[in-house]
């Protein structure tokens, strides 16, 4: 199929874009590496009256480092970001995840707000998003700026908090202070860069006795959105992790979740999947905490 006919609007600043939004409201969409939405539109199941193109815009390609957080703007490139000499350093779950983002070729186009905004229940950057508790920054033309965490900004099914006149501009990630830190991303999939049928992400700092001292971990592809378990992550504090603990609130985790049955698996061997990779997930993250090598 082809995309249903639409009107160009190539803008030179973030101000209009923001009009040319604030104008069309509901019939506009912003375009910026079109990963996501151009093939939508070419299913035809999303039919912008007009596209507003934004990939040009320097002000939202900007990534500002510093020892607490990253800022990146809604336009930087996922490839930009992939090489960046500091993400591993800083994000260490960001910089595992990206790797499992499409393929070379879409991230050489794709962008992160393009994939945050688009949000698709299995995408590795939304998962890594509510595991960091990222902060979204939203704008538009006549109210401002509003900040939101991942955890309000994801509401369902490729549906966010985001206004038919807002756009996406800059994603804040909080870096974690300090030493032993691990971090593990696992993922599923038919094919290498094809959607996840699961995915698991984890972060976890331990003290100098192996004890847990930070963690967080969610999973994606399983739900209506990446989930979290900060309830379960309490619960964790302060213990050395075993296989056999891991297991167990990987089991508890997967079991909370809601995944659909389609033609590549169903839903029982989803939830399967999800305890498994969370496991490795955990485990891995521990290891790297305490500097064990994965065998």
């Amino acid at each position: 199929m082809k995309a249903a006919p639409f009107d160009y609007i190539r803008v030179e600043s973030l101000a209009q874009a923001l009009d040319a939004l604030n104008q069309h409201g509901v019939d506009a969409k912003l375009i910026a590496g079109g990963q996501s939405l151009v093939p939508m539109m070419a299913m035809r199941l999303a039919r912008p009256a007009y596209l507003i193109d934004i990939h040009r815009l320097d002000s939202l390609q900007k990534i500002h480092v510093t020892d607490d957080h990253v800022r990146l703007g809604a336009g930087v490139r996922q490839c930009d970001l992939e090489r960046h000499p500091q993400l591993s350093s800083h994000l260490p779950l960001v910089a595992q995840g990206i790797q499992w983002v499409g393929h070379a070729q879409t991230r050489n186009r794709g962008t992160v707000g393009g994939s945050l905004a688009h949000a698709d229940p299995s995408a590795e950057l939304a998962l890594a998003a509510l595991v960091l508790n990222a902060q979204m920054q939203l704008t538009s033309h006549i109210d401002g700026t509003r900040n939101l965490q991942a955890s309000e900004f994801f509401l369902g099914p490729m549906f966010t908090a985001l206004a038919d006149t807002e756009a996406l501009t800059d994603i804040t990630w909080p870096v974690w202070q300090g030493a032993r830190i691990g971090a593990a991303f696992e993922e599923t999939a038919i094919r290498k860069g094809d959607f996840a049928m699961a995915s698991a992400a984890c972060q976890i700092q331990t003290t100098s006795d192996g004890g847990i001292a930070r963690i967080s971990f969610g999973l994606g592809g399983v739900d209506g959105t990446p989930l979290v378990y900060p309830d379960l992550a309490d619960s964790l504090l302060k213990q050395r992790l075993t296989p056999e603990l891991a297991k167990q609130v990987a089991h508890s985790a997967a079991q909370r979740t809601q995944p659909g049955n389609d033609m590549h698996a169903s839903a029982e061997y989803r939830k399967h999947l999800a305890q498994t990779l969370m496991t490795r997930a955990l485990m891995s993250a521990y290891q790297q905490s305490l500097g064990v090598q994965a065998a």
